[in-house]
């Protein structure tokens, strides 16, 4: 079965208005085998896929399907064929039940004639067997906004199976799982392998890569790298022909020295029980603080405390020796502080405009003129001061920030908050999603500010990247600080310990 080979994809081209996203592409995926697809932000991935699943039309090359040409106009022409895609951000009708999600446009129906009924019946038994045979352990009737994330993705997986799909798609699937978490996807991937399914698999993660696929295809610039089996390459063979050249050090040179303490925070505690409590630290200026810890630690709920997004029971926050009180963003913004939210397109970008009014929309004070006007040549000048300064790929200033990769997204993002001339700049994950090219030039943007004498704190799931960018490490765990140590002499195994340390 894994010789027979399912899909080709033969060719491909496709162009839109100052970019081409792909440049002659070919890709072919064997029955019962996962195909990974791997390559920077803007390589073409996402297009690819687009273009198999009939979200975007090429314009050039062939799709063959089991041996036959197919047309794929729309994305109901591609679950016809077999063809489905489980696409990054997950998307339920939250307020209805697991069963219906998954049967949703197309509820079996009893009665007669025109007098036809939803036969939930039928629906349930058919959803139950269909978690059987993927050995899945979901309610039918669970309300799907109940469910955890991983949980979710099971259901859009059998989702997509339910379709009797014989190529399933799936982008970025584990960005939002723990460990544990990802192993229970794997195990359902195997599950569909030996059912024959051909999964193709998009992902930023190497070493998840390597233990997951069977066959790597590479893409750069558009364009068709290679193919290889996994378990000829390596993590520096995989990164070397995505970016083109060889990265021998992933994290730049620091030449930053940090000062004087900037910013202390003492006991401070959420009025939530579950949330943070009693946390005290120092972070000094020209000073990278990475914070690490396991799912749950609530560091994200601790930086937005610290920019207003969230309430303070008891505790104390200092700036430059003074006392400060930060209920709100605004507050945050006179103290000279920025935040960079964990999820960039739920709570980071406007997607709908473009990367001008991405990029000034924190700073719009800055930019009134006499009787409320808005100084449009100023804001044109600083937002592309800001791309060409960030390096930022994109035609114009005037495109939509929703056509950038996740990489040129984040650098936006980082450009609007420049923009406010902050002092403490809260990094929350400020790498999730992006590749290791794109990741690579977010490091050199936070070395670089933190020479400048930026004060930065840096929320990291990555082991790698907290012990590459940080002078200190502060570990959490459920709420509470567990340790600080220094960067220089920091190890995985410290920081795993201290992030399990049990109240």
């Amino acid at each position: 079965m894994e010789n027979k080979i399912i899909l080709e994809m033969n060719n491909i081209s496709k162009e839109f208005p100052g970019v081409k996203a792909l440049d002659d592409v070919t890709l072919k995926a064997h029955a019962g085998t996962v195909h990974a697809l791997m390559g920077e932000n803007g390589a073409g991935k996402s297009t690819l896929m687009k273009c198999l699943f009939g979200l975007y039309k090429p314009d050039r090359g062939e799709i063959i399907l089991n041996g036959s040409l197919v047309d794929i106009e729309d994305s109901k022409t591609a679950l016809d064929n077999g063809i489905s895609m489980i696409h990054q951000e997950l998307h339920p009708v939250h307020c209805r039940s697991v069963m219906e999600n998954i049967w949703l446009g197309r509820f079996p129906a009893t009665g007669i004639g025109p007098f036809k009924f939803v036969d939930h019946k039928k629906m349930y038994n058919d959803t139950k067997k269909l978690f059987k045979d993927l050995n899945m352990d979901i309610d039918p009737c669970a309300i799907a906004g109940n469910l955890s994330v991983s949980k979710i993705q099971s259901m859009e997986i059998a989702k997509a199976t339910s379709y009797n799909s014989k190529v399933i798609i799936m982008d970025e699937p584990t960005s939002s799982l723990t460990e544990n978490e990802v192993e229970h996807l794997f195990k359902i991937i195997r599950e569909l392998k030996s059912k024959g399914v051909a999964i193709i698999y998009i992902s930023h993660k190497i070493e998840e890569i390597l233990k997951i696929a069977d066959e790597v295809t590479i893409m750069r610039d558009g364009k068709h790298i290679g193919t290889w089996a996994a378990s000829e390459l390596t993590t520096d063979m995989i990164i070397s022909k995505m970016v083109g050249r060889d990265l021998t050090n992933r994290f730049p040179e620091r030449t930053n020295v940090p000062g004087e303490v900037l910013l202390k925070v003492e006991n401070l505690s959420s009025p939530f029980p579950k949330s943070f409590k009693n946390i005290s630290f120092e972070l000094r200026k020209g000073e990278v603080l990475g914070i690490g810890g396991l799912v749950g630690a609530q560091r994200t709920e601790l930086i937005e405390a610290l920019f207003g997004l969230r309430s303070i029971l008891q505790g104390g926050i200092y700036i430059n020796g003074k006392p400060v009180r930060i209920k709100s963003p605004v507050d945050a913004k006179k103290y000279k502080i920025a935040l960079l939210t964990e999820e960039r397109r739920v709570t980071g970008i406007f997607s709908v405009l473009p990367i001008l009014e991405n990029t000034v929309v924190a700073n719009l004070s800055r930019y009134i003129k006499p009787y409320f006007i808005l100084d449009e040549k100023k804001r044109k000048a600083d937002a592309q001061m800001s791309v060409e300064k960030l390096r930022v790929k994109t035609p114009s200033i005037r495109s939509l920030i929703k056509d950038l990769s996740g990489g040129n997204q984040q650098k936006v993002l980082i450009a609007r908050w420049l923009l406010t001339e902050p002092d403490i700049l809260l990094l929350d994950e400020p790498t999730r999603g992006i590749d290791v090219g794109a990741k690579y030039e977010i490091y050199t943007i936070i070395a670089e500010l933190a020479k400048q004498g930026k004060s930065i704190i840096m929320i990291s799931s990555e082991m790698p990247e907290l012990l590459g960018m940080s002078d200190r490490i502060m570990v959490m765990s459920e709420g509470r600080l567990s340790g600080i140590i220094e960067g220089k002499s920091a190890t995985q195994e410290e920081i795993m310990r201290l992030g399990m340390l049990k109240k």
